[in-house]
């Protein structure tokens, strides 16, 4: 008859190995300003996406934005602000384009929605790009989330109500 302490061994060795060695390709990253604006530019160029509904283009701004946004959302952006879905969900990526009052383009100021990246402040990840794409910042903005805690109850957003 075989040992029981000889099988739990042999099964917890298993289970250790299968564990180390299953976890192995799982990489955790967080967002970066660069990966995104590549996204944002080239794969998924937010040019083709929705205007926030309602708003048209260079449309009266409020500083830190400039004197004229224009807003765009992605598609699951759009369908939870038609929606009324009280929150953007994961994925969701908010993007203005931040004109001066001569109607230049100043920056590019861009919330997206990371799953698990900052659950104190809904997951947002938070970057702002000169007007040719440098970063100028990223991540846990704490200007952005302190100006925006000002509508944490509707997801951090002032464009438009989500409910």
């Amino acid at each position: 008859m075989v040992d029981k302490r000889i099988v739990t061994l042999v099964i917890s060795c298993l289970f250790i190995a299968s564990f180390t060695f299953g976890c192995a390709d799982v990489e955790e990253t967080e967002p970066d300003g660069l990966s995104l604006y590549r996204h944002i530019t080239e794969e998924d160029n937010y040019k083709n996406w929705s205007l926030w509904p309602g708003k048209g283009e260079m449309y009266n701004g409020t500083e830190p934005h400039g004197a004229l946004i224009t807003v765009y959302v992605t598609d699951n952006a759009h369908s939870a602000i038609e929606g009324k879905a009280g929150i953007m969900p994961e994925g969701s990526i908010i993007l203005k384009e931040n004109y001066n009052p001569e109607k230049q383009l100043q920056a590019i100021t861009v919330m997206y929605k990371e799953k698990d990246y900052d659950p104190e402040h809904n997951d947002w990840f938070w970057v702002k790009y000169s007007a040719n794409g440098t970063v100028e910042a990223e991540g846990k903005v704490e200007g952005c989330i302190q100006c925006h805690e000002g509508s944490k109850d509707n997801d951090y957003i002032f464009t438009g109500n989500l409910t």
